[in-house]
């Protein structure tokens, strides 16, 4: 792929009209304009916490996560990622490399993700959750 800058416009072309060309151009067009989006807007995501007693707090940059574990979930941000706790039962996650932002939303996911029949856990804001009945008695 060549990627010239003319003027105010970044300009991905392709070298031939082949299948494998064609996708490579699109990824390339994508990923850079992905980065300046990242670098004008930057990227979120928000989790929500559900559950009695689950909430989280900062200490410092590091994200502390109560979710019914015997222990505080501690999660360092890697470098370029940034987390915010408006208020103790949602989370933001920011940076400007929407890989990174995505990636380090779903590791936090992972801690305690949903269940389907209660509902408890971590989710994305929107997320719906199938829930599923209980036993009969």
């Amino acid at each position: 792929m060549a990627i010239e800058q003319s003027g105010d416009q970044i300009l991905v072309s392709r070298p031939s009209d082949r299948g494998p060309d064609r996708a490579l151009h699109g990824l390339t067009r994508t990923l850079v304009a992905n980065m300046i989006e990242g670098v004008t807007n930057g990227y979120e995501r928000r989790l929500e916490l559900q559950g009695v007693g689950y909430r989280a707090s900062l200490g410092g940059t590091t994200l502390e996560i109560l979710v019914g574990y015997s222990h505080p979930v501690r999660i360092v941000p890697r470098p370029g990622i940034e987390f915010d706790v408006p208020v103790p039962t949602q989370i933001v996650v920011r940076g400007i490399d929407k890989q990174m932002v995505g990636q380090t939303a779903a590791e936090i996911r992972r801690v305690r993700p949903p269940e389907p029949y209660k509902g408890k856990g971590i989710r994305y804001e929107g997320e719906h959750v199938r829930r599923k009945v209980g036993k009969r008695a």
